[in-house]
């Protein structure tokens, strides 16, 4: 499986300031981009896996409704992110 309950921690204790804070708005952001870009991989070799397609669509909309989120609540968290993350926008 190419995310483990350890790399799930390590982004976690990254960007959501502990482990075991899973619910922070950073933490979701950074765990939704490593899964987007394991699917964008994914994609490269498998163009067409349409199911694949719709997960990762999915994934982005959520991604971009919590930055939506951070930009509305706090404009300091979400340049912070998105610079750390390297994302555009």
């Amino acid at each position: 499986m190419y995310l483990t309950k350890e790399k799930k921690q390590e982004l976690f204790e990254k960007h959501g300031n502990a482990a075991s804070n899973t619910g922070s708005a950073e933490g979701q952001i950074a765990l939704f981009t490593f899964r987007i870009n394991h699917l964008t991989e994914h994609l490269k070799n498998n163009r067409k896996d349409f199911n694949t397609e719709r997960s990762l669509v999915k994934l982005v909309g959520k991604r971009r409704s919590l930055l939506d989120y951070l930009v509305k609540k706090d404009i300091l968290r979400y340049r912070a992110i998105i610079k750390e993350l390297g994302l555009r926008k």
